[in-house]
């Protein structure tokens, strides 16, 4: 005879049941998938039982997921005639949810120890089902029982049908691009950088890529956008400086004189920009995920995320050689980019065949060529000492999925007050040497790419 477990999460520990319960409230692909085996019952807290239950209920009721805002309203219009200190706790947790003070275990483990333990007891019950039916033969009958437990709490997403589905690919998609501020550039990123898609900026040392990420994020804050800005070299003080100087035009060594003009400025601004610092190799992708993860539980749109820069977040495991480091690191930036749908902006160190060039092409791109596979859109910044005292620049789109590439910008940067502008495309000759080793470099980087995919194939 088979013996039966104590069927609750008792074992796990209160945490991992508050966050279990936050989990199901929060993501409606994981309630539908775990619902299929979650006995209300496995709680050991009567609270959580209740706050599960209600979710459920809504969900059985009106066919649809409940939102923060709809909880809400059930908990405070609540009239069925429950205890009144479970009613108490569950408000109170629900408080405590809200404000982070609950539910802090990783949600991974959550997610796979909680399926595991409901598809077990599923399976055990179906197995003590089957003892019985045993005596029957019914061999027809307890196959399919436990068929059908198997089953249970299987992720529902099987992926694209292609005849099912038909209609999705005649849907016109939508990127929500965010615009850089550049007429030039935005023509050909059709509006901006879109959602879930990475753009990178390359420019050696000492040219001004943190400036061109500053006058990205302040762009876009102007336009209404909530921007995400992840330093990991310069103080968030002094970052805060650079937009302080690129929205209001005020020059970044009269800023103190003048705080109370930017100030009022500022004020105005319709979107929102968090800076968040770091040290250098301190961070890495999932510090960012933790970060944005708390800020969606408090219900702050990311709209979206400049890390500054790729090259120095911390790899989150070590390889043996520093470019396959730097190759997982740009992968998992542009991962974010797709689990939270917005664009993400970066940038990478050239090396030193970049300091003195005119035009940086993908050769002079630090440590791992092979990053740029994963970027969407990339642009390199180009500003010899000349350039430097006449304010002056180039930028070459080296890669670009949405639109042209391969051309060249002639710019104006003061950075004095973070002033950036992009100027109608310049004509190299087909003999000038400079458009020579542009399209070979860019020939070399379309083979590579070419045999990638190949080897994939």
């Amino acid at each position: 005879m088979i013996e039966e477990e104590k069927k609750t999460f008792g074992s796990f520990g209160k945490s991992f049941q508050e966050s279990l319960a936050k989990l199901i409230l929060e993501d409606s692909r994981f309630a539908s998938q775990i619902g299929e085996v979650l006995d209300m019952n496995f709680f050991e807290l009567r609270y959580l039982q209740d706050f599960v239950t209600k979710i459920y209920s809504y969900r059985k009721e009106y066919t649809t997921h409940p939102n923060r805002d709809t909880f809400e309203s059930i908990l405070k219009n609540e009239s069925s005639p429950s205890n009144p200190a479970v009613k108490k706790q569950v408000r109170d947790f629900y408080v405590r949810m809200v404000s982070g003070n609950a539910g802090d275990v990783d949600e991974e483990y959550v997610k796979l120890n909680s399926l595991d333990f409901c598809r077990k007891q599923k399976l055990q019950e179906a197995m003590l089902q089957s003892v019985g039916l045993m005596q029957n033969s019914s061999f027809d009958e307890i196959s399919k029982i436990i068929n059908d437990a198997l089953k249970l709490g299987l992720s529902a997403d099987f992926g694209y049908d292609f005849i099912e589905d038909f209609e999705k690919r005649y849907q016109l998609a939508s990127r929500n691009p965010i615009s850089t501020g550049w007429d030039e550039i935005d023509k050909i990123l059709r509006g901006g950088l879109g959602t879930s898609e990475l753009g990178v900026v390359i420019a050696p040392t000492g040219v001004g890529k943190s400036m061109v990420l500053a006058h990205l994020g302040a762009k876009a804050i102007l336009a209404g956008k909530n921007v995400v800005h992840y330093t990991l070299e310069l103080q968030d003080v002094s970052v805060g400086n650079r937009y302080d100087s690129c929205i209001t035009g005020i020059r970044l060594n009269e800023l103190y004189q003048r705080k109370d003009e930017v100030l009022e400025e500022i004020r105005l601004i319709p979107g929102k920009l968090l800076i968040k610092e770091y040290p250098t190799k301190s961070a890495t992708t999932q510090t960012l995920r933790n970060h944005l993860d708390k800020l969606r539980q408090r219900d702050i749109d990311i709209d979206m995320v400049i890390v500054d820069y790729g090259d120095i977040l911390k790899p989150i495991s070590f390889s043996k050689e520093k470019r396959n480091d730097l190759e997982t690191i740009y992968e998992e930036l542009r991962a974010i980019a797709q689990e939270y749908e917005c664009p993400v902006w970066t940038a990478s160190q050239t090396n030193r065949s970049g300091i003195n060039a005119e035009v940086i092409t993908m050769e002079s791109i630090s440590e791992a060529y092979s990053k740029c596979f994963v970027a969407d859109f990339i642009f390199s910044v180009s500003r010899t000492v000349t350039d430097k005292m006449n304010n002056t620049g180039r930028i070459f789109i080296a890669k670009n999925r949405n639109g042209i590439d391969g051309a060249v910008y002639p710019i104006f940067m003061d950075a004095a007050n973070v002033d950036i502008k992009v100027l109608p495309p310049i004509h190299i000759a087909p003999d000038d040497e400079r458009m020579s080793g542009i399209q070979n470099q860019y020939k070399k980087f379309r083979d590579a790419e070419k045999q990638k995919k190949e080897r994939s194939e």
